[in-house]
């Protein structure tokens, strides 16, 4: 088959150089010198490509195979925490067991203004859909190293956190399915709520369906320009979906890109494949290069991502029973309104005696 190809295209060539005066060729050995030179010519062009764009990869902040430059030693670029550990295919941050917390940190704050973060990551269990959890995050906060509720991760977080939730917390009724990806915005002071799915403090967010999944499974965070762009690649296609696209959002510098996952009663394991960051080259007018100093993460018109979320109404069960406790109630006021009632018509029947 290599051989057909190999002729066929040198016959191509052959007819190319016929066709073409200044490429009159008096023999096969100056057609073959010609291949060759095409050839050497086009992979030195890749290959010079290539390099272009590796110069962007910030490796600094990156994590990737084979995993270099993460541990406890002083030299490390990355921290673990908790149950995370390090095999030769992934950082897996949770193992599928009950009741655990793993996480991995960067050592080195971030000071890039435009930047465009690769993550490769792997949800696998043995429990059935809807009977797993509870979800990995990804963050880039001002604080680090801290256990906490939000998937593994601590409340009240100053930065951007990417939560990946396989698990429904809330009202099962409600028009969501899960996975489901979504992102938020902490200033510090704002908390997640995960029993409502951290609904209220959405700033966006899709269903993915990354649990179990024979395909790879991808997600892209963007920050340039303050637009703040989230995208997945989960079903084998190889291109990029949009999940959330948020403008006006103020991001202050100098914070930590990291890695969470916690399981409860339910579990998976959670595995980072790769983490990499580009740094993103920008084209910025003077207005941008004189932006003001922000201090304190927020979105401009952070009102139009306020989500109404219902109350859960009570089941047929809890109606019953209210309704049962509620005659009961109003029996026995009936019956002691009636004991009052007859004791005080006996008091006033003894005074005409």
């Amino acid at each position: 088959m290599a051989a057909t190809v190999s002729k066929l295209n040198l016959a191509r060539l052959r007819s190319f150089c016929c066709l073409c005066p200044m490429f009159r060729l008096k023999s096969s050995r100056e057609l073959i010198f010609l291949v060759v030179a095409v050839f050497t010519l086009t992979g030195q062009s890749l290959a010079e490509e290539q390099e272009f764009m590796e110069d962007f990869l910030k490796r600094e902040y990156s994590l990737a195979k084979p995993y270099r430059g993460l541990g406890f030693s002083s030299s490390s670029q990355w921290d673990l925490m908790g149950t995370a550990m390090v095999t030769p295919e992934h950082v897996r941050l949770t193992p599928d067991l009950q009741s655990r917390q793993g996480a991995v940190w960067s050592r080195i704050p971030l000071f890039l203004r435009d930047w465009e973060l690769k993550v490769h990551f792997k949800i696998h269990g043995q429990g059935k859909k809807n009977l797993n959890g509870d979800g990995l995050a990804f963050w880039l906060t001002k604080e680090r190293m801290q256990n906490g509720p939000v998937f593994g991760n601590m409340n009240q977080f100053t930065g951007l956190g990417i939560f990946v939730d396989t698990y429904p917390n809330a009202d099962k009724t409600h028009d969501r399915t899960f996975p489901y990806i979504s992102m938020m915005l902490g200033n510090g002071t704002l908390s997640y709520d995960h029993d409502r799915d951290g609904r209220p403090t959405e700033l966006g967010g899709c269903t993915a369906m990354a649990r179990n999944s024979i395909y790879d499974n991808f997600l892209l965070v963007r920050f340039s320009k303050n637009r703040l762009t989230l995208m997945v690649d989960v079903d084998g296609k190889q291109e990029w979906r949009d999940c959330a696209d948020v403008t006006g959002v103020r991001l202050p510098p100098g914070y930590f890109f990291g890695a969470s996952s916690a399981t409860g009663d339910l579990s998976d394991n959670h595995d980072i494949i790769s983490m990499k960051l580009y740094q993103l080259t920008v084209e910025k007018t003077p207005e941008d290069e004189e932006e003001e100093e922000v201090t304190i993460p927020r979105v401009d018109n952070m009102e139009q991502f306020q989500v109404e979320v219902e109350e859960e109404g009570m089941s047929g069960v809890h109606i019953f029973f209210t309704l049962v406790f509620s005659i009961m109630g109003l029996g026995v006021l009936a019956v002691v309104g009636l004991m009052v009632y007859n004791r005080w018509k006996e008091n006033k029947r003894k005074r005409f005696y």
